[in-house]
């Protein structure tokens, strides 16, 4: 049995709801400060602030059963930013702008300036995380429009365009000519 499990944004500490997850900070009731919250913050990325009185509001609430229900799995997230040798006009448009000059976004004009684990799937919550607090192993300018993120586990991967206002979701494949040139290349 895990330790510590993410639920909903709900924290809990052996089965017991302990703290939250807001604005990229783990908000743990002080009476469970430990080692072991502490290094599970640690792993996950997270400021550790501990207060009295959360483990009782959280305790009182009548639908922390809801948090019970579904558990969050986190996936890791691929920041793709356009390359430096990439036509400068690319950068800091709206998505339908990019689609009418340039097509449909690729993977051949990016690059991928960060690759890990972050503390949420919710991509407001990583927007703020890549724009203002760069995670560790993060080698990019601030997250912005025109820039990709992807969300990945195991069974596949979602992208999504930093729009004006937002995401869009894309699909983000190399063009045509690239992957007939990757084929020549294998032969």
């Amino acid at each position: 049995m895990e330790s510590v499990k993410l639920k909903n944004s709900i924290i809990y500490y052996y089965g017991t709801p302990t703290g939250y997850l807001k604005d990229g900070k783990a908000n743990l009731d002080s009476s469970f400060l430990c080692d072991e919250l502490k290094d599970w913050c640690k792993e996950k990325r997270l400021e550790p602030c501990f207060s009295d009185g959360i483990f009782e509001v959280l305790a009182q609430k009548e639908d922390v059963s809801q948090f019970m229900k579904s558990e969050e799995t986190l996936k890791n997230v691929r920041i793709w930013q356009l390359k430096a040798d990439s036509d400068f006009s690319m950068r800091f448009i709206s998505f339908d702008e990019f689609k009418e000059r340039f097509g449909e976004p690729n993977k051949n004009s990016f690059e991928v300036v960060f690759d890990g684990s972050l503390p949420t799937n919710n991509l407001d919550m990583i927007y703020e995380i890549c724009n203002l607090n760069h995670p560790k192993g993060y080698h990019g300018h601030s997250l912005s429009m025109s820039d990709v993120v992807e969300i990945y586990d195991e069974n596949g991967s979602e992208f999504h365009y930093v729009d004006r206002f937002g995401f869009k979701e894309i699909s983000f494949e190399p063009s045509e000519q690239a992957q007939g040139f990757d084929m020549k290349m294998e032969l």
